[in-house]
């Protein structure tokens, strides 16, 4: 049971500006905080305040991953069409068949796959230049 001097039972009650209230607020928003509450307590008694930095090329590369995400689905969609077309035939399908599909499947992943690569090989560039740098401070 908690004991019962440990509650917070006082109030602080304080009148600000519409942008001393914007102020505080974006600067709260920048923190790892879930309420406003918590962290004007952290900053009047003097607490350290995590704040949280976005590195904005990085938010680009997350979409480019997320289309990647989406391009893969969209090829495991396609053979997996292919699939169900090939058992659809019972087991009857002749070497035409197997051949059209193969090549359908191959002219369509073929390039995807292409392209995926190319933009893992742009990524990996970017992540081994932002390595570098920390890579240089650790070894000092």
């Amino acid at each position: 049971m908690e004991n019962q001097g440990d509650n917070r039972s006082k109030t602080l009650l304080t009148r600000l500006k519409p942008a001393e209230y914007q102020s505080i607020y974006s600067a709260f928003k920048k923190t790892r905080f879930n309420k406003l509450s918590e962290y004007c307590r952290s900053i009047l008694l003097g607490k350290p305040i995590v704040v949280v930095h976005r590195d904005k090329s990085m938010d680009e590369m997350l979409e480019e991953l997320a289309l990647l995400r989406k391009e893969l689905n969209a090829i495991g969609n396609n053979l997996n069409q292919a699939v169900r077309q090939i058992n659809s035939a019972h087991g009857n399908a002749d070497n035409r068949l197997w051949l059209n599909l193969l090549s359908i499947i191959g002219s369509k992943v073929d390039p995807a796959i292409g392209q995926i690569k190319e933009r893992m090989l742009s990524f990996s560039d970017v992540w081994s230049q932002k390595l570098k740098p920390a890579e240089a401070s650790a070894e000092q």
